[in-house]
């Protein structure tokens, strides 16, 4: 369950439990927001939420336009990292005699508003050392709307104390320390009028900072800033980075680096149409120039017209986070594997396409990759299966169509998950067996569910993981390997994952039942599988 911090708790699953099948459209987004926590994904259910933590439309950045856009389109399910570039946060001073205590906000710009209040209730005459500090987050500055408060009570100035102020404030949400701890305790913030300690210190402006730029977004995976963020919380399916300003597109740079990323994870980056891809030439025309060829990216033309709440117009928006919620709705009516009622994204009411694209045009599109949107349903269209960016380039043909690429990644990510109990598990336990069949029975659901079309259930899945494939040497230091596959397109080909449990994690590479690695395999266990190998393949 998700918690008020965007954290999600869950139990993993053992091997008494089915595998459980995961959603398919959760989307994350990575941008500029007008407020909230930097680098720290937060899981969101509504546009109120997103309004709630991170402040809601924002002129100079898109991403809130985005997220608005993905839960009116149908989106359910969103995982949001705020990025900044040289933003400040606000600060606030509390006098200590000679000295003072400097407060600095945890979450930096100009709407994070903070006051402070210092007391002595219930301290001790002898308690020299010691304070009641009361830090708030209000919505407006010099307001009552408090929207968080932190209480510190009997808070000390003296770092041999048990609740020394500078290890309090080292686990505060809302401030940090700004310099040294004072020698003498803070001052207690007395109203000026009534003698009482009821007055608050407010906090000074923060800064927003510069327009983001791609560096920005890409961040460090040292540092766990930008996109790499994402990898302190929950999975997703999709990611959807929009343009850094209403001017700037994301860089190639960035798409390259945000699509390995999402390979790495086993998700689908959605790529916006350049701003200047007018017309349906114009995309023809740019994609003969376009570098980005991979499975694991996907792209819609053109861009959508949407009301700007805040300009009172309707304005062009990139329609990445719309697009992630026509597939978050498409799903909700069928599986990723089942036959969509309409091939192309029929956007809400309140949202139409910045232009028309023909027929001729939109298969031609189709042919690079590219997928189109459309406002509304046409008898007179032909049919054409949603693409991925691979254009040809995919390791494997069937990577090009869009569902198989889904269906192939709702697989690999249930199954992995699904398993991680295999490291956990008691030493008395058959863990090789109890695996293959809890896998088996995930793949006898999805054929009972139809993920595999027509096929006869043995030539829609194979599953191993018994002894050729874990050793008692492997067993006892806690690694283990399943080898999977599933139909492809053609009868009777699979696609083949081998997907490794260890006490470090987790990994899934493809697998090839025609080359095996003899270092990894004795002579006998490669003939046994190119024995299976030659039983399922022509």
């Amino acid at each position: 369950m998700p918690n008020g911090l965007g954290i999600r708790v869950e139990e993993e699953r053992g091997p008494d439990q089915n595998i459980a099948r995961l959603g398919t459209a959760r989307t994350a987004f990575v941008g500029r927001t007008l407020r909230g926590p930097v680098n720290r994904p937060l899981f969101l259910r509504s546009f109120a939420e997103f309004q709630s933590m991170f402040g809601g439309l924002w002129q100079p950045s898109p991403l809130g336009y985005a997220v608005e856009q993905f839960f009116d389109n149908g989106g359910r399910e969103a995982l949001v990292v705020r990025v900044a570039n040289g933003a400040r946060p606000a600060t606030l001073t509390l006098h200590a005699g000679a000295g003072c205590l400097r407060l600095r906000a945890m979450r930096p710009g100009t709407r994070e508003f903070l006051r402070a209040s210092v007391d002595y209730d219930n301290v001790p005459v002898a308690g020299a050392t010691e304070f009641n500090l009361t830090v708030q987050r209000v919505r407006v500055q010099g307001t009552q709307q408090i929207e968080d408060q932190e209480i510190f009570l009997r808070a000390s100035i003296a770092p041999e104390a048990e609740r020394y102020v500078g290890a309090l404030l080292a686990e505060s949400e809302l401030v940090q320390l700004a310099g040294e701890v004072p020698t003498e305790r803070p001052d207690r913030t007395l109203d000026a009028t009534s003698g009482l300690a009821t007055r608050y210190v407010s906090s000074n402006a923060g800064d927003d900072g510069a327009p983001l730029t791609d560096y920005d977004v890409i961040g460090s995976e040292i540092d766990k800033s930008g996109l790499f963020a994402l990898d302190t919380g929950e999975h997703f399916n999709l990611l959807c980075i929009p343009p850094l300003s209403r001017e700037q597109d994301v860089g190639p740079g960035t798409l390259l680096v945000a699509a390995r990323f999402c390979k790495e994870r086993r998700a689908l980056l959605i790529v916006d149409p350049p701003a200047h891809w007018h017309t349906a030439d114009e995309a023809l025309a740019g994609m003969r120039q376009w570098n980005l060829s991979t499975e694991n990216a996907l792209m819609y033309f053109p861009r959508i017209l949407a009301h700007d709440k805040l300009r009172g117009h309707f304005e062009s928006f990139a329609p990445g986070g719309a697009v992630a919620g026509t597939l978050a709705r498409s799903d909700e009516q069928h599986p990723v594997w089942g036959p969509a009622k309409v091939e192309d994204a029929i956007l809400r009411p309140g949202f139409r396409p910045s232009c028309l694209v023909s027929e001729d045009k939109r298969m031609r599109l189709a042919a690079l990759g590219v997928n189109t949107i459309q406002a509304v349903r046409s008898a007179a269209r032909i049919g054409v299966q949603l693409r991925t960016l691979a254009a040809g380039t995919a390791g494997a043909a069937d990577w090009q169509n869009l569902a198989a690429r889904r269906l192939a990644l709702f697989i690999l990510n249930c199954v992995e998950r699904g398993t991680r109990w295999v490291v956990l598990a008691r030493p008395h336990l058959d863990v090789a067996e109890l695996a293959a069949l809890q896998v088996r029975r995930f793949f006898e659901r999805l054929h009972a569910a139809g993920a595999f079309a027509d096929r006869p259930l043995e030539e829609s899945f194979f599953v191993i993981c018994d002894g050729r494939l874990n050793s008692e040497q492997s067993a006892t230091s806690s690694d283990f390997q399943l080898l999977i596959g599933f139909a492809a397109a053609r009868r009777r080909e699979f696609h083949s994952f081998r997907i490794s449990h260890s006490a470090s994690g987790s990994r899934i590479v493809p697998a090839s039942l025609n080359r095996l690695n003899s270092v990894q395999y004795s002579p006998a266990e490669i003939a046994w599988v190119e024995s299976l190998a030659n039983q399922l393949l022509p």
